[in-house]
């Protein structure tokens, strides 16, 4: 009959008011107000978080366990003179994580030209850090120590580059929150900054644990 279908159609547009369709629900956070999206829950960041570094401790445990049954395997085991250089490395690391704290506080009491210095501050330290761990890997090679010249190099470089890396990625994130607009963002500053200084604190540790490996594993 003339009229049915758009009669059908009307009566399935009408069970909604005539009114646009219900948005689905998705992630956000407390940075937007559109309405438009269920919040996601601020634990669930941190959840997420959690699961990431379990990851990466399991991966680094692997590392490590390797390491010392290599080393207990055969006569071939050759002692890895340490770079002083990894020292220096090691104190620019410890003073980033005083810094990264410091500035978590600056953003906590909102004075956010003090936060933006600190943050910048930790964000150099990172890069820095990273530069010395080139120097001590072109040292060590100038020594005749490479890739491939012994297990305990090769273990070495194996570690601290893998170490290198994962750091690599938090500097991305300092780098994040250093240029992210907040205004329109569906996770807060302050959430980013604190997920980030967790991060970045458990790399430090991650470090001093590579390094008493590799100090008193030799």
């Amino acid at each position: 009959m003339p009229g049915t279908v758009f009669d059908d159609v009307d009566l399935i547009t009408g069970s909604h008011g005539g009114g646009p369709l219900p948005p689905a629900a998705g992630g956000d956070d407390d940075g937007d107000s559109s309405g438009f999206r269920r919040p996601v829950p601020r634990r669930a960041y941190f959840t997420a978080l959690q699961l990431g570094l379990a990851a990466i401790v399991m991966f680094f445990m692997a590392l490590a366990s390797s390491y010392i049954v290599r080393k207990g395997l055969g006569t071939d085991w050759q002692q890895v003179l340490l770079p002083k250089v990894l020292w220096f490395n090691t104190a620019i690391l410890l003073t980033s994580s005083v810094t990264i704290m410091v500035a978590r506080k600056k953003l906590a009491a909102g004075e956010r030209e003090a936060f933006r210095s600190w943050w910048w501050v930790t964000t150099g330290l990172g890069v820095l850090f990273l530069a010395g761990q080139i120097i001590a890997w072109r040292q060590l090679a100038a020594a005749g120590m490479l890739l491939a010249t012994n297990p305990s190099s090769s273990f070495f470089y194996v570690l601290t580059a893998a170490h290198g890396a994962h750091l690599a990625g938090g500097i991305l994130a300092l780098f994040y929150v250093a240029f992210r607009p907040w205004s329109r963002s569906r996770i807060s500053q302050s959430t980013a900054a604190e997920l980030t200084s967790i991060y970045w604190h458990f790399m430090d540790g991650l470090w001093i644990f590579l390094l008493a490996l590799l100090t008193l594993g030799r």
